[in-house]
């Protein structure tokens, strides 16, 4: 293909629309995911329900993104980014237009659900759109944005979403709104998202970055696709490369969203006697201490300690102290400065997670990273779905009470003993020596890339 100035300042400018799109969508797939804990009361009072419906409502998104994890990856190969994520971001604002709506729990159940298959598969088309739209060089910082951008969309989550509910004086009217702005978002996505440059008539990213160096491009050669049996066979069958870490994520995200998620906020107004506005705005640092936790954490990773394994170590260790503080001080602790420190701390170690994915991509050729970032994402959420329901299980009470300091104990006591058996889950998993772990996944034009297997 021709290359030329003006086709190259054209991709450089339009992968930003592409971008901008696409990361708006991902910032309500964090917004969704921690809004039950800011509105479980309303929730509760609306339709009479108790903590065990709560619990359900709230691992309902969880059981839908797992069970889409891998369909996401096969979707987005075969139909593209453009279709995948404009069918499925159109489900979604279905999904928050029925919660708007609903005149029953089973219609805000279904419209969770709903929402829970829509924003499941976000996140591996915007991660192919990186791999396509930019630089290699870019790939990372780029993920990092993203994430941020997650991360305030869970911050909104929190405070704004306790106030827009409090100004418009109903709950639903809020998701209503978010239906209709996310139905917006995906006709934006089918009228302006291409999948890659080529659709335009323009050069590949490869091939501009050839140009700029005064190189002559040359296509990489094909790489052989590696079934999807035979990817997630590799994936299953790698042992302690990769069973361990999964286990450890399934306690750690699943006992972060039990917190941020779910019964943080029915804590402080319950034990504490905190309004809404009080205590939301307090929750909204953990995804403030993330926002800051995620980026250095990958930094300490890359550039000081030249470990994952070191990293998530540290950062598992003292989110497990903060669960200590938590549980044992539950209805001591009643200053509103406290909390916000716990919490921004709580995110900021809690964050290192993400570290995690690297681990795992060490382990793994280009050719099926995809994959196995794709099964091992089944287990945060797996985790985040069945805590959140057997949780919601042991916060029920009788009509007319609200659950006491003991029974929040008891469910922050779970939490740190799965906590402490997650970390040495975490001890003995393998992490690739750093010389390995440094190298840089390559991408090539026959699809080799960690957005998906090939198929």
């Amino acid at each position: 293909m021709e290359i030329n100035q003006n086709n190259m300042n054209k991709v450089m400018k339009y992968r930003w629309v592409v971008f901008v799109i696409l990361a708006l969508v991902y910032f309500f797939v964090y917004f969704h995911r921690v809004s039950t804990a800011v509105v479980a009361t309303d929730i509760m009072n609306s339709f009479g329900v108790g903590a065990a419906s709560i619990g359900l409502l709230g691992s309902a998104y969880f059981y839908a993104y797992t069970a889409m994890q891998l369909p996401s990856g096969i979707l987005t190969d075969s139909w593209g980014v453009k279709k995948t994520a404009g069918v499925f971001t159109l489900l979604a604002a279905v999904g928050a237009v029925l919660t708007g709506i609903a005149s029953s729990f089973t219609m805000v159940l279904i419209g969770r659900v709903l929402i829970g298959v829509g924003v499941a598969m976000v996140y591996i088309p915007v991660m192919k759109v990186l791999a396509i739209w930019f630089k290699k060089n870019e790939f990372a910082s780029m993920s990092g944005v993203l994430l941020a951008i997650g991360n305030i969309g869970a911050l909104s989550a929190a405070g704004p979403l306790a106030i827009m509910a409090a100004f418009f004086g109903d709950w639903q009217k809020v998701f209503l709104m978010l239906g209709v702005f996310s139905g917006l978002l995906a006709v934006a996505i089918f009228v302006l998202v291409k999948d890659k440059p080529e659709d335009m008539g323009c050069p590949t990213i490869p091939e501009i970055e050839a140009y700029e160096k005064g190189e002559k491009y040359i296509p990489p050669k094909a790489v052989a696709k590696i079934p999807m049996g035979e990817a997630l066979r590799q994936t299953f069958n790698s042992g302690m490369k990769f069973w361990p870490l999964s286990i450890w994520f399934f306690f750690m995200y699943g006992s972060l969203m039990v917190y941020q998620g779910l019964w943080g906020g029915p804590f402080f107004r319950d034990v504490l006697g905190w309004d809404k506005g009080t205590y939301a705005g307090i929750l909204s640092f953990i995804a403030i201490g993330m926002i800051f936790g995620c980026p250095i954490a990958g930094y300490l990773s890359d550039k000081v300690l030249k470990s994952r394994k070191k990293v998530l170590i540290a950062g598992t260790a003292v989110y497990i102290v903060l669960w200590g503080i938590l549980w044992s001080q539950a209805g001591n602790i009643t200053s509103t400065t406290a909390y916000t420190l716990i919490h921004f701390l709580f995110g900021f170690f809690g964050g290192f997670f993400i570290v995690s994915y690297a681990q795992i991509k060490d382990w793994f050729p280009s050719s099926i990273v995809g994959t196995a970032i794709g099964a091992y994402n089944i287990f945060p959420f797996l985790g985040g779905a069945i805590f959140m329901t057997l949780t919601g299980k042991m916060m029920e009470v009788s009509d007319g009470t609200v659950a006491s300091v003991a029974q929040y104990k008891s469910v922050w006591l779970l939490m740190l003993a799965c906590m402490i058996f997650a970390f040495l889950c975490l001890l003995v998993s393998k992490e690739k020596g750093a010389e390995k772990a440094s190298a840089p996944v390559k991408f090539t034009d026959a699809g080799d890339s960690p957005v998906g297997s090939q198929r």
